[in-house]
């Protein structure tokens, strides 16, 4: 269940693989730096606190974490629900809802729910993931155009009106420099992928503002001055009323953050043939955002850019995160200072090429393309994201994905009645088929094809009414039943208790499923059917039926 990926890597861990890891974690720190910046500060907090994160849970989550190559830190999808919670409840309550969410993580992963999170439907992955790029890009607009206007709204449409509403305050200064900060972030890989085109941006974008002179809002004039000392931790105050209200956003950050960080798992073991271990990844990112919380620090998780940067730099072991949490706090006690230099308008251009990464513009339109469904689960995520709230849009898409999974799950459910029909085209090659048996006159046959689970019950009820005259033995046949529910076994009950009432003697044939069996032994419904009348082959139920018309 606990493992750290690090203990297994350290095992004959050589000096080359060192000096490579030394290397992707120098890189990917510098990296991070930016991002951890811009992250915090569109999140509605200082941006110091981006690099606390980035330092406390990058370290915890590559010490700890199940996978070799993960990178941790703040990230572009909390966003949304930190802002949300900072407006709502103040950067206190934030630090005790990262500091819940870090607890569910940590139990998510002790229950061993790692492999579920990964299972939840890629549609609504993608519905929200693109809702979370639109606010972000929405969210830059002030400082990308630099107007001059208050606090932004916090709903979508409020924020385009009041947009529009201030569009003759723009600043071109602002504005020239956060086109150039995303064309030089789009240029720079023709040149070079050794030093990140972000980290480039700023340099050239700050340096020319500063030797300019030019009327444009920095971190400084926006945050004052900024103490980049590392700070004294801290233990939230919990109490129950605080609990209830934060429980739902906290939930909100632990369910992103397994799902952002499992996933980013996924796609490094895809990069470098691993395997990563789910619940213990699910450990760890618990406990880096409780420490990230107990620091002032904001939500953390598995940040996929960053993990591929370290790869593609050959980390290939959590020693390359650790490197990457000390290079930041080096840069932090060091150089932090400067940080107060860097232009607004470059930091909304860097978030706004990050929205665009994130939006997967291509595999949304993919979905859209798809089966009727998953266009439903895609479209009514995104708008709830969009135009509601993250927490409204992953429950209400959840809800539905599952709704539409068990509608068609009730379609591939059929039971059919058997006796008197000849066997279909399909059941011609099969050597069971009911054709190839002679029924005897007294006996009738039904077939259950699919789960028999409370979506499909409905319809063996109703098969069941179309027997008008009582038989002497009624055979279920459950070759094609994979597993049962309490639905299924209580409708087999009653099935039960009816026929006996009627003087119908039950027999379930072909029961093969283990699960099912179980079920029925757990239930006591074995031992009221009675063993006898429970067979795994379709002739010992014939045989059986004929020897009940006997014994009549």
């Amino acid at each position: 269940m606990f493992r750290p990926k690090l203990i297994d890597t350290l095992k004959g861990y050589s000096r080359q693989q060192f000096v490579n890891d030394l290397m992707a974690g120098l890189i990917v720190g510098v990296v991070a730096l930016p991002l951890a910046v811009a992250f915090a500060i569109a999140s509605g907090v200082s941006p110091e606190k981006g690099l606390y994160t980035a330092v406390i849970a990058g370290f915890i989550i590559s010490l700890l974490g199940g996978s070799r190559v993960q990178i941790g830190g703040p990230t572009g999808a909390f966003i949304v629900i930190v802002y949300g919670i900072v407006q709502q409840f103040g950067v206190n309550g934030l630090i005790i809802a990262t500091f819940i969410a870090g607890l569910m993580l940590i139990l998510m992963g002790m229950a061993r729910l790692g492999t579920v999170i990964k299972f939840i439907p890629y549609p609504l992955i993608v519905g929200f993931t693109s809702g979370i790029a639109l606010i972000i890009f929405s969210s830059q607009m002030k400082d990308f155009l630099g107007l001059e206007m208050g606090e932004v709204p916090a709903d979508f449409i409020d924020k385009w009106k009041s947009y529009i509403g201030h569009l003759r305050s723009l600043n071109i200064y602002a504005l020239l420099i956060s086109v150039g900060t995303i064309a030089i972030i789009a240029l720079w890989p023709k040149f070079t992928r050794k030093i990140p085109g972000s980290l480039i941006a700023l340099i050239i974008v700050t340096a020319v503002v500063q030797w300019l002179h030019l009327p444009v809002e920095t971190i400084g004039s926006r945050f004052g001055n900024i103490q980049f000392s590392f700070p004294s931790p801290a233990m939230p105050a919990l109490d129950f009323a605080t609990i209830q209200k934060l429980i739902a956003p906290a939930f909100t950050i632990a369910l992103l953050g397994g799902i952002e960080s499992l996933l980013s798992a996924v796609v490094a073991d895809g990069m470098i043939g691993g395997n990563h271990r789910s619940n213990t990844e699910l450990i760890a990112q618990g406990a880096a955002n409780v420490f990230s919380s107990v620091f002032g620090g904001i939500p953390a998780t598995g940040a996929i850019a960053r993990t591929a940067t370290n790869i593609k730099n050959r980390g290939r072991t959590p020693v390359a995160g650790i490197i990457h949490a000390l290079t930041l706090l080096l840069i932090i006690l060091f150089v932090g200072k400067w940080a107060a230099w860097i232009p607004m308008a470059a930091l909304s251009g860097i978030l706004i090429v990050v929205a665009y990464n994130m939006s997967e513009w291509e595999n949304f339109i993919s979905v859209a393309k798809g089966p009727r469904g998953d266009v439903v689960v895609l479209i009514t995520t995104f708008l709830l994201t969009v135009l509601v709230d993250l927490t409204v849009a992953i429950e209400i898409g959840m809800v539905l994905a599952v709704f539409l999974f068990m509608r068609n799950m009730i379609k591939f459910s059929d039971v059919n009645v058997l006796t008197g029909v000849e066997a279909d085209k399909k059941e011609a090659k099969d050597e069971n088929a009911i054709s190839n048996y002679t029924i005897p006159a007294q006996v009738e046959v039904f077939e259950i094809n699919g789960p028999l689970f409370f979506g499909a019950a409905y319809k063996f009820r109703d098969a069941i009414k179309l027997i008008k005259k009582p038989p002497r033995v009624l055979i279920i046949r459950m070759r094609h039943v994979p597993i049962i529910d309490a639905t299924g076994i209580r409708t087999l009950r009653e099935i039960h208790k009816e026929s006996k009432s009627r003087g119908t003697k039950l027999i379930l044939s072909e029961v093969h499923s283990r699960q099912v069996m179980e079920e029925l032994r757990t239930a006591r419904l074995l031992f009221a059917i009675g063993k006898a009348n429970v067979t795994d082959d379709f002739s010992r139920a014939l045989k059986r039926s004929i020897t009940v018309i006997h014994e009549g």
